[in-house]
């Protein structure tokens, strides 16, 4: 019963965002033809479904068992059900049609080899009508996997593109309006590097690119993104896990007229924008439509911190199509406090940071170095005072959480680089879950 609700909800939804917007308070009751179209759909989906248990893509932006796309370009949307079965090719893809007389029908069973749907896209590759059906799937293993694309142009489904991957994403790479599929694929053997194919449309069939290498292996994956370079082109930026320790990302793109991995350093085989903790992924930072990356920098130590742990600061910069770095922000994160601050260039290289519980006091060394001088604290306050502490001592709240107070205290050099409250509110930031 569970399976067949599910559904059926997925489908009402659909049903009612795409004809239930209606003008009078009247027609939003539930019109009859409506409700007609629903148990129509409804009928045709459990008389197909008989031997077969839904089966929802596991990924992607498209994980509901029950989806709609216009895949032959008529103006009518079909009806696709994703479902498993215990024949031969155990995946069905089932395409359901309101015919002339206004009722659904199962139009289609596209039958697959695998053991279970992993990703799916409505993508227009080939040139022609409609949208053409991008299917990843689980062959067996975890490992092992095919992705087969279909094309509905001429009313039934042909397929006209097989291949295996261990990841696959669609992006336009070349500016030209058409998507791309760029597949990544595990290396030939178990110690080397994952590659990765970019394959575009061209004179009737799916012509591959050469092969650009990754840092690291396909398993390794964590997040892949679409952005833009510096210089404006598109790109496609991979992050991956490295030795349980680090972060690296590779950036891809079209470079005279050549897929090629832009970040890739050629004195050390891997790409060089590599961090010491997860949470810290390429990111957007000011909204501008291109990705930063982040490296890490060494803070100084004041003179009391000799002997402790190093402290860091990340730089973040931006790539352009010829792989040259661009500055852009300098950051401070306190992972352990759930923040951090955007910091002023000017004085980078000179700032350092004591830290005593959940009170962060930062430092500025004067040019000769002969001395480091407070400037700020920042301060997470926690107990059931907060709020009032918050107030205390010349201190001034940053951000008022649920259970936390962030608040923050101007030190004696602090008009002397010029930070003010209203510069410290500006700087504080949150640090979302997964660097989001």
């Amino acid at each position: 019963m569970k399976n067949r609700i599910l559904p059926v909800l997925a489908v009402l939804t659909c049903l009612i965002l795409s004809g239930c917007a209606m003008r009078t308070v009247e027609q939003m009751y539930c019109p009859p033809r409506r409700s007609e179209e629903y148990s129509s759909l409804q009928s045709a989906i459990d008389g197909a479904m008989t031997g077969l248990e839904y089966a929802a893509p596991m990924f992607g932006d498209n994980q509901q068992t029950v989806q709609r796309a216009d895949l032959d370009a008529d103006g009518k949307d079909e009806y696709l059900v994703f479902a498993r079965g215990n024949s031969e090719k155990p995946l069905h893809i089932l395409v359901f049609r309101m015919g002339e007389d206004g009722e659904y029908v199962l139009s289609e069973d596209i039958s697959c080899n695998g053991s279970s749907f992993e990703q799916v896209e409505y993508v227009e590759l080939d040139g022609k009508p409609g949208m053409d059906l991008l299917v990843g799937r689980q062959l067996g293993g975890q490992a092992l996997r095919i992705a087969s694309l279909y094309s509905f142009a001429d009313g039934q489904p042909e397929q006209i593109f097989n291949t295996i991957y261990a990841r696959l994403v669609t992006c336009d790479l070349d500016g030209n309006g058409k998507k791309e599929l760029m597949v990544i694929r595990y290396g030939e053997s178990e110690l080397d590097s994952a590659v990765a194919v970019l394959y575009a449309w061209q004179n009737g069939v799916m012509e591959r690119s050469r092969e650009a290498i990754l840092s690291g292996k396909a398993e390794y994956i964590k997040r892949i993104t679409l952005s833009t370079l510096q210089s404006g082109e598109p790109a496609v930026y991979v992050a991956s896990a490295v030795n349980d320790s680090a972060i690296v990302t590779d950036v891809f793109a079209i470079r005279n007229r050549v897929f090629s991995n832009i970040s890739l350093s050629s004195d050390t085989g891997t790409s060089v924008q590599t961090l010491r903790n997860y949470y810290i992924y390429s990111e957007d930072l000011d909204g501008d439509g291109v990705l930063e990356l982040p490296r890490l920098l060494t803070m100084k130590s004041t003179s009391s911190q000799e002997n402790r742990e190093k402290q860091y600061l990340i730089r973040w910069y931006a790539l352009n199509l010829q792989g040259r770095e661009q500055d852009k922000y300098y950051t401070f994160h306190n992972y352990d406090g759930g923040w951090y601050l955007t910091l002023d260039s000017a004085w980078i290289s000179r700032i350092a940071m004591e830290q005593d519980g959940n009170t962060c006091t930062f430092y500025i060394w004067n040019e000769g170095y002969g001395e480091a001088q407070a400037v700020f604290s920042v301060y997470a306050l926690t107990g059931q005072n907060r709020d009032s502490q918050a107030g205390e001592q010349n201190r001034f709240a940053l951000y008022r959480g649920e259970t936390v107070v962030y608040a923050a205290k101007l030190e004696t050099a602090s008009a002397l680089y010029g930070i003010t409250r209203d510069y410290l509110k500006d700087c504080f930031h949150l640090i979302l879950q997964d660097g989001k």
